[in-house]
């Protein structure tokens, strides 16, 4: 066990904002699966407190701590909402998630709620990973779902999902879609090449090359985000009671910029927490 000291960081809302799934808060202690390592954290006035054997780098790559938050807060603060968001919710940091684990769980996410989406990602672990400790599993790797009995995966209630996830998996296990590739790609190239998978559409795409790809420009836009852009920003000249999903995403980028996916979170989460927040 050891303590960080990260600057700017609060590990709260970070793993409670709604961009990880497999975390979890007894007391003041978050215990989460990353890889093939139980790991458990806590933060208090002292810094953050470790019990891992993972190293401190790890922590800072995991936690996105290289992140300069101050320049893009500035860069993203463009109203009161966001401003707002941004003095409340300060510390929240993206996670560098791992690009096979979040390209599932989010396709797991499709009219989920966040309860419903941490059951699956657990049975799916139960039934098809690796017991780490006692009540704690690897997620499975793509060659295991690839060849998983369907029956068996039927039991970790995917619901249409199934032959989703089954041919997704396949596509990676096969080298078809080689995910290291998406890191080199343009934004917009990586997002075609995601949704030509069945299941991935917009939304989907833009949350996987946001938490996992290094694509800042990615603004995924779901039912929250939609409501706020209808709620607050309908009467400006962009949308003229335009509805569109994709349209939506396009203005994310347009309005917040380069870091629009830290906007986006931010936004996101204070939708979820606090519903449509009064502005004064």
């Amino acid at each position: 066990m050891y303590r960080l000291k990260p600057e700017l960081f609060d590990l709260n809302y970070t793993l409670d904002c709604g961009q990880v799934f497999r975390w979890a808060k007894d007391g003041d202690w978050w215990t989460g699966v990353v890889g093939d390592q139980v790991i458990r954290l806590s933060q208090d006035s002292g810094g953050l407190l470790v019990d891992s054997k993972l190293q401190p780098e790890f922590f800072s790559r995991y936690f996105r701590l290289d992140d300069d938050l101050p320049s893009i807060y500035e860069s993203i603060n463009r109203d009161l909402l966001i401003d707002r968001a941004i003095c409340k919710y300060r510390g929240l940091r993206l996670i560098r998630q791992d690009p096979w684990e979040c390209l599932i769980s989010y396709m797991l996410a499709t009219a989920s709620s966040i309860p419903t989406i941490q059951k699956r990602i657990f049975l799916l672990s139960q039934f098809f990973g690796q017991e780490l400790e006692a009540g704690y599993f690897s997620f499975p790797d793509p060659e295991t779902l690839a060849n998983a009995d369907i029956s068996l995966l039927d039991k970790c209630k995917l619901g249409f999902r199934t032959e989703r996830i089954k041919e997704a998996a396949r596509e990676v296990a096969s080298g078809e879609l080689d995910l290291d590739v998406l890191f080199r790609l343009e934004y917009r190239y990586a997002r075609e090449r995601l949704m030509r998978i069945r299941g991935i559409g917009e939304k989907v795409a833009d949350c996987v090359l946001l938490f996992a790809f290094e694509k800042m420009e990615a603004f995924p836009v779901d039912t929250h985000i939609r409501q706020i852009i209808q709620h607050y920003h309908i009467d400006d000249n962009f949308f003229e009671n335009c509805t569109n999903l994709s349209r939506m995403g396009d203005w994310g980028r347009e309005y917040f910029g380069l870091y629009c996916g830290y906007a986006q979170q931010y936004l996101f989460y204070q939708k979820r927490m606090e519903g449509f927040v009064p502005l004064y």
